[in-house]
């Protein structure tokens, strides 16, 4: 294994993004599409938050717990915003970041993607099945 080797090779270049104007129905649906469980909120250039799909089905559940009507989860998306429902305070990596120091924080905190930030601008996504796919290729 080579143990010097930057998170730039691994990483997901072509970055599905969400707008924070856009809407959770937009959002569910990027996930859906794109098989994901992650996008990186953009204002402009600038990454302002991370969405993961987790955060929706926690609203969705939660606040629809007693519904019936069979469109709850388009009821419960207009009573929010992405900017109320993504995380906030980012943890975020550059693209020469290596391999082992980026698994060493995803490994101490409760989240599964860091955001590769250069010179300001979001550049890739770094995912803990990026991680395992590279040990797995390892072997």
């Amino acid at each position: 294994m080579k143990k010097r080797t930057p998170v730039s090779t691994i990483m997901t270049a072509e970055v599905i993004t969400l707008n924070h104007t856009d809407s959770l129905e937009t959002a569910e649906s990027l996930f859906k599409s794109n098989n994901i469980r992650h996008i990186p909120v953009v204002s402009g250039d600038a990454i302002i938050g991370m969405l993961s799909y987790t955060d929706l089905l926690r609203i969705s559940f939660a606040d629809a717990a007693d519904e019936d009507d069979t469109n709850v989860e388009t009821i419960v998306y207009n009573m929010f915003t992405i900017e109320q429902v993504m995380a906030k305070n980012l943890v975020s990596i550059t693209s020469d970041t290596l391999i082992k120091e980026a698994a060493e924080i995803l490994a101490k905190k409760e989240f599964h993607a860091l955001p590769v930030v250069d010179d300001g601008k979001l550049v890739g996504i770094l995912t803990t099945t990026d991680l395992i796919n590279y040990l797995l290729d390892q072997f």
